[in-house]
């Protein structure tokens, strides 16, 4: 006879936090949200930690190099997709680890032979009005010159005017070369009262910008997230298919973590894959598995030789893999569970696993539920896939700015590797949709209100750090009526005053 559970499983949503006793030194300045990423032994320091406990989602909508440059400026880490060749993801990666903060590779480039309508096109598709223009018109091709805004008068001049006729070329302009320091960019910059300083190389190759309004940016970056060699810290997803080839790969380009991505990890693909990597590497390559959804699935991949161990199935915003094949858990009663048995672990061997919480984030607060139910971070596909830094296409729909976001179990993304149970290697069905998220602008600015939200709710439970919270927090089961009740209500909201009726 099947097992049944005698509760059902619930989601963030059923759960409030009831405020303890704060102490005056009990304020979101004091908040320390820094978090363990990979296993340590009690008394000792885990060998990747982050400043704050979000990751990005191993998704081809989410996280790319530029995602995770700029989630570890935050503090994060991204886990750059899988699902994309080993050369592709590797040379993400090398990107990452290569990238010198205040050196940006210019993303607008233009050839000289291209016209002032090619410009004009360019600048709205990046919003950019300094463009660099290169014998081929890529980012990594002769330096010939640059054309900004003062270059051109769009009411005065032929659309079909060539770049050369009218672009700043090269001996008229402030340059640095390869091997400069960003302080001495920086001293230029200002000496020479300019606003962007190109970087090329002895044989005149473009190589980077540096911008005067990136200087106070650098400086608001007090969280980022380095490694030794003051290089970002990034992550990669891996499979249980191709791990032979691709794991020596992203260790070779300089992949601080890695992480299996699958639907779910209780299986022996994954034991396989940890093997491999534990055979070969020993522990000096970190790498997390899942997902589970109860203690028989920690224990396994506990006792497999994960690094850290992700929650979650069927609870993401694109993922139908409860409606598909009616698998899954509500998530907070999967985190509550897991997180008794990384307690029980430790108390038993003396090693502490951490617990990612994936999927079943829909508000701010739930992120704060997640860490008092005993997750250590959270990984999240919809809340990055909205900004600026993912690497999807922002487009109209119905008069509003949206991000496009497709799920890895969707056709659109055709991540056989991470869904099939050892078949042919193709979908056999889909467990992911492809959908749009509403367009939230740069990451930076969201990110600092999340975070924000976060540290006052720890605050109002009297908690300094993310230990403490676990320790010190005491959750609610609300009804359906304290939901609606906890929610705006009973008035007519201003900005809805023409259209709402209230009875």
């Amino acid at each position: 006879m099947a097992f049944y559970y005698d509760q059902p499983s619930r989601t963030f949503s059923e759960y409030l936090l009831v405020p303890g006793y704060s102490s005056n030194d009990c304020i979101p300045s004091n908040v320390s949200l820094r978090t363990p990423v990979t296993k340590f032994k009690k008394g000792e320091e885990p060998a990747i930690s982050m400043n704050i406990p979000l990751v990005s989602a191993i998704m081809q909508s989410v996280s790319d190099d530029t995602m995770a440059i700029a989630l570890a400026k935050e503090g994060g880490i991204s886990f750059i997709f899988g699902s994309q060749s080993v050369e592709s993801q590797a040379e993400m990666v090398r990107r990452v680890k290569s990238y010198k903060a205040g050196f940006v590779t210019s993303d607008s480039n233009i050839s000289p032979n291209q016209t002032l309508a090619d410009i004009l096109e360019l600048k709205a598709k990046t919003g950019h009005s300094t463009v660099a223009v290169t014998e081929d018109g890529t980012a990594s091709g002769k330096f010939l010159g640059l054309v900004t805004s003062k270059d051109y008068r769009v009411s005065r001049m032929d659309p079909a005017t060539k770049v050369s006729e009218f672009m700043t070329p090269l001996e008229k302009i402030t340059f640095a070369r390869e091997g400069i320091s960003l302080k001495e960019a920086n001293d230029i910059i200002w000496d020479h009262k300019i606003n962007a300083l190109p970087i090329i190389d002895e044989n005149q190759r473009f190589v980077a910008f540096v911008f005067r309004k990136d200087y106070d940016v650098h400086k608001e970056n007090p969280h980022e997230l380095l490694d030794a060699s003051k290089r970002y810290v990034v992550g990669a997803g891996i499979n249980t298919r191709d791990y032979e080839e691709r794991v020596p790969a992203l260790v070779e380009a300089g992949a601080d973590v890695l992480c299996i991505d699958s639907s779910e990890g209780y299986t022996e693909w994954q034991k396989i894959t940890l093997q491999f990597i534990r055979d070969k590497y020993g522990d000096s390559v970190k790498v997390g598995a899942g997902n589970v959804v109860d203690r028989e699935g920690f224990r396994f991949l506990a006792d497999a030789g994960a690094d850290f161990i992700k929650i979650g199935i069927g609870g993401g915003a694109i993922c139908i893999t409860r409606e598909a094949k009616g698998i899954g858990r509500g998530q907070a009663t999967a985190v509550i569970e897991v997180a008794k048995a990384r307690d029980e672990y430790f108390e038993e061997t003396g090693v502490y696993i951490p617990i990612c919480s994936d999927g079943g984030i829909v508000h701010d607060y739930h992120l704060t539920l997640a860490l008092a139910m005993g997750s250590d971070f959270c990984m999240l596909g919809r809340y990055f896939a909205r900004f600026d830094e993912s690497p999807s296409n922002k487009v109209m729909v119905n008069g509003s700015y949206m991000k496009e976001y497709w799920g890895e179990g969707s056709a659109r993304a055709r991540n056989w590797q991470r869904y099939d149970m050892g078949g042919a290697s193709k979908l056999s069905f889909e467990e992911g949709v492809d959908s749009y998220v509403p367009y939230a602008g740069s990451l930076r600015n969201t990110l600092s209100l999340s975070l924000a939200k976060i540290k006052s709710a720890m605050c109002n439970c009297g908690a300094l750090t993310i230990p403490e919270l676990q320790k010190k927090a005491r959750l609610t089961l609300v009804s359906s009526v304290s939901i609606v009740e906890g929610g705006a209500h009973d008035v007519v909201l201003k900005d809805n005053a023409s259209t709402s009726v209230i009875f």
